[in-house]
């Protein structure tokens, strides 16, 4: 058989995450390298009686639903969201199989082949994959600490007119960055103004440490979901557990619907069962006290992390220091490629991301994403040995 396959699947490529993965299959290796929350604060006991609550409810509940999601958990969210600054009503929302599907949801319904996209440098491996599977085409803004450089951005928006900017800015993946009130807002304005949708990725907003009030989300600062500027999605993949696959984007009603059609046609719906028992989660689980164990578990393991790199005093290696989320972003000297130092610290028994699966262009191939959410406390302490090891033989 001659298979014909589209010029769809020239884009795609696979996950640099899956093919370390891979590497570490029947092998001693203890992995930094995926985005994975822990088992260990999952809460088991909680979801099996959520199940059981929403099978007592009868055979309906395994029926078709509806496209939009389970109403009654999209008040839940509504609700939720309002703790965060957030207006949107169940007509602003939809519900998806994790964020991820709100992110290619909306390429499908707002990109054409050829449309420019502006991205944070570096950004999410995995929203480059869909936006590439759209034929689109990708142009970084230059970021520092506080994120998207204002003067870049403006500069970037005049040369080639995108129809849309994807940002990540609370706990970014990789960088763990998180713009200041003073980016989010520059970003809002010079979007709006020049008729520039914003899609704001916002999976980590409540992993953050040390206290303190929330940085306010893009969408947030706006007030208004309809005719706004910002589409906005997170999950309770991080919050919860990603087996549940239950994600939310919200936005103008017009560009929700448009979505749900999408949708539609991709998968009728996504799982009600499972957004039945979330909901009987919010009704009968202290969600937020969960969440505040998930914060503390998470900043001790990633002080760890940033001890031991301080105690092997590696010689020009820098990283950023997370305020939330699941990573650290390790830029090493500029004569070590990442991709090759993989090699010799998977021979060692450690696993991370080479930092060039996330940069559209112009990659840096001295960076690396750590994870720190998903390993103990020993198999760190071993894991930095390892990695201590490995680059000693690239120094070589």
């Amino acid at each position: 058989m001659n298979y014909r396959f589209s010029d769809t699947t020239k884009a795609f490529e696979s996950s640099a995450v899956r093919e370390i993965l891979k590497l570490t299959q029947g092998r001693s290796i203890i992995s930094l390298a995926g985005g994975l929350p822990n088992e260990q604060f999952f809460p088991v006991e909680a979801v099996s009686e959520a199940f059981d609550r929403v099978f007592k409810q009868g055979k309906g509940v395994l029926q078709y639903g509806l496209t939009e999601g389970y109403t009654p958990l999209r008040e839940n969210i509504s609700k939720h969201l309002e703790r965060k600054g957030i207006r949107a009503g169940v007509d602003n929302m939809l519900l998806t199989t994790g964020s991820q599907q709100a992110i290619d949801l909306l390429t499908r319904v707002y990109i054409d082949p050829g449309d420019v996209i502006l991205v944070e440098r570096p950004t999410y491996l995995a929203a480059i994959q869909v936006f590439q599977s759209r034929q689109a085409k990708l142009v970084s803004v230059d970021c520092d600490a506080d994120g998207m450089i204002p003067e870049d951005l403006e500069r970037k928006i005049k040369q080639h007119r995108p129809k849309l900017v994807y940002v990540i800015p609370t706990f970014s993946n990789p960088t763990g960055k998180s713009w200041s009130l003073e980016r989010r807002q520059s970003t809002l304005n010079l979007c709006k103004s020049n008729d520039v949708l914003i899609l704001e990725d916002d999976p980590y907003g409540e992993l953050r440490f040390g206290g303190g009030e929330p940085m306010p989300s893009i969408f947030s600062l706006e007030q208004e979901a309809n005719g706004g500027a910002v589409v906005y999605t997170s999950t309770f993949s991080k919050i919860v557990a990603p087996a549940l696959r239950t994600g939310w984007v919200i936005g103008d009603e017009q560009v929700i619907r448009h979505m749900t059609r999408a949708k539609q046609a991709a998968d009728l719906h996504s799982s009600t069962m499972d957004q039945q028992a979330l909901h009987q989660l919010f009704e009968h689980f202290d969600l937020y006290g969960h969440i505040d164990q998930i914060r503390t578990a998470y900043e001790t393991r990633m002080r760890q992390m940033i001890d031991l790199m301080k105690a092997k005093n590696w010689d020009g290696v820098q990283w950023i220091e997370p305020k939330g989320g699941m990573f650290v972003w390790v830029e090493m000297p500029e004569h070590i490629n990442t991709q090759e130092l993989l090699k010799l610290a998977v021979e060692e028994g450690v696993a991370f991301v080479p930092g060039i699966s996330f940069f559209a262009n112009e990659p840096q191939t001295n960076t690396m994403r750590l994870n720190f959410t998903h390993t103990d406390s020993e198999d760190m302490v071993r894991a930095f040995d390892r990695l201590d090891r490995a680059l000693r033989r690239v120094e070589k």
